[in-house]
């Protein structure tokens, strides 16, 4: 017995007549279609959504909206190969009408759409949000890095610079003895050669020293610790095995019901500090809430960021070592209770106010600035003085150190009229351990099963729009297995 055959190659076949018959009613394909097709791209804010009155015919910028998912949800991201897709692809041939833009049209739709493609991610979470795919109760916040376009080798901080001009300095000072040593022998053509060629070196070297120099200038005046060459918006961040990589740190609140992203933001910080209530306040804004619990690993353990969120209605709930974290909030009660409780105190920043408020209510105010190590501190000698506590504030004793630039740091504070409330946080240890299986849940798809672990684009507001299209993506493919295709096309039809 024989093996299975195939059809000869050079066979005649009939396919269908309509193309529509290879796009099954189950295919998440259609549910693109219909979603953009929806979609008032003009009021999102997209360029060139309404065709010119002369001049050649523009491709609609719903058909290159619908490629541009259909290509993140199936791991299809490049220009380039979003176009060999239109050519070889039947579901992108049913979803475009057989149009094939070439890759520099592709390319630049995303790239002028940036701000727009967000409006885009944020409309379907308002579908999600109507459908009630969003429990509304509990997010997860987390950070992840992902790979920049930019390389260590062009990356520099000021240790790297200082390190670069030093070898400089030692190869300079080794040809000037070499140029030394040719004079000292006898002229000809042949040492004319070579001192000639050492002169070129050595102005090369010294070009290049300069530049390091021109650099770390720029660093300082810019009041930062590093500067990317490819990519200026990307920083070097440590990784979980000790190493570091370039990368953008991005942010994202997922929500605990069905684990749809309910916002996400592109950061360039190198850790998750002072994040929490940033990103839980826009997870709120989208998710039309006044109050709601998060929750978070030990990387946004910052007390100022913490008692942000307790004044913004958030019920914070941060992975730490301490049973429970003491503040002193502001307050319109003018008769606040006088606070008591120390153990596990925390200080707090006032940004409005340029005062830090430590856990028995007193205030410090802006001493000095330290440029090397780029910190402003505050103190209060007279308060801390007659204090026998010493307040966990993640530098030393009675005294706060906030990271500034120096342009940002004031003598100029206003402590008066200042009621405070101590507030006493305890952490949730069951709503801790559903942390994971909450947030990392939509970073491992990302990664892995969608391929988008690393950036295509430069810049922070071009990354923003493309992780734009990848979170939507997401959600998208997210709802589809959570209602079904024929569902979902239903609601976006009533809708």
């Amino acid at each position: 017995m024989d093996f299975i055959q195939g059809e000869a190659r050079k066979q005649y076949i009939m396919f269908p007549d309509v193309l529509d018959d290879y796009i099954t009613e189950n295919n998440p394909t259609r549910v693109i279609d219909a979603y953009i097709e929806h979609l008032d791209l003009d009021d999102l804010g997209f360029t060139k959504a309404v065709p010119n009155d002369t001049g050649r015919p523009m491709y609609c910028a719903k058909d290159m909206l619908k490629l541009y998912v259909y290509g993140y949800m199936n791991r299809t991201r490049s220009s380039r190969r979003l176009e060999a897709e239109t050519k070889k692809n039947v579901e992108v041939m049913w979803l475009l009408c057989k149009l094939s833009p070439d890759h520099k049209t592709i390319s630049r739709f995303r790239k002028d759409n940036k701000k727009a493609l967000k409006s885009v991610f944020r409309d379907f979470a308002k579908l999600c949000l109507d459908l009630g795919l969003y429990g509304r109760e509990l997010i997860a916040v987390d950070g992840s890095r992902f790979q920049a376009v930019n390389s260590k080798e062009n990356n520099f901080n000021f240790d790297k610079i200082k390190d670069r001009i030093t070898r400089i300095n030692k190869r300079i000072n080794n040809y000037m003895e070499e140029l030394d040593t040719i004079d000292e022998e006898e002229t000809n053509a042949e040492s004319e050669a070579s001192r000639e060629k050492i002169n070129n070196i050595i102005e090369g070297l010294t070009a290049r020293k300069e530049k390091y120099k021109e650099t770390r200038t720029e660093m300082r005046e810019a009041g930062v610790k590093q500067k990317s060459l490819t990519d200026p918006d990307s920083r070097r961040m440590t990784t979980a095995h000790g190493g570091s990589m370039m990368a953008y740190n991005i942010q994202s609140a997922v929500d605990n019901k069905h684990k749809l992203v309910a916002e996400f933001e592109v950061t360039n910080a190198g850790n998750d500090k002072a994040q929490l209530c940033c990103t839980t306040k826009m997870a709120m804004a989208v998710l039309e809430v006044d109050h709601i619990t998060s929750i978070a690993d030990t990387g946004y353990n910052v007390g100022t960021d913490i008692a942000e969120c307790i004044m913004n209605n958030i019920e914070p709930h941060v992975s730490m070592k301490e049973d429970f974290l003491t503040f002193c909030i502001p307050t319109d009660e003018k008769e606040a209770e006088e606070p008591t409780t120390y153990e596990n105190g925390r200080l707090i920043y006032l940004k409005d106010r340029n005062v830090v408020v430590c856990p028995m209510g007193k205030c410090l105010l802006p001493t000095t600035y330290r440029k090397s190590r780029g910190v402003a501190i505050y103190a209060s000698p007279k308060a801390c003085n007659h204090c026998t506590k010493n307040c966990v504030n993640g530098t030393s004793a009675k005294k706060f150190e906030r990271t500034m630039k120096i342009e940002e740091f004031s003598r100029d504070y206003n402590a008066d009229d200042l009621y405070l409330k101590q507030v006493i946080v305890k952490r949730d240890k069951k709503l801790l351990r559903r942390r994971k299986a909450i947030v990392e849940h939509p970073f491992g798809t990302l990664k892995r099963t969608m391929d988008s672990g690393y950036c295509l684009m430069k810049g922070i507001d071009n990354v923003r729009g493309e992780f734009s299209l990848t979170f939507l993506a997401y959600n998208m493919k997210r709802a589809i297995n959570l209602l079904g295709t024929k569902e979902l096309i239903e609601a976006i039809e009533a809708r």
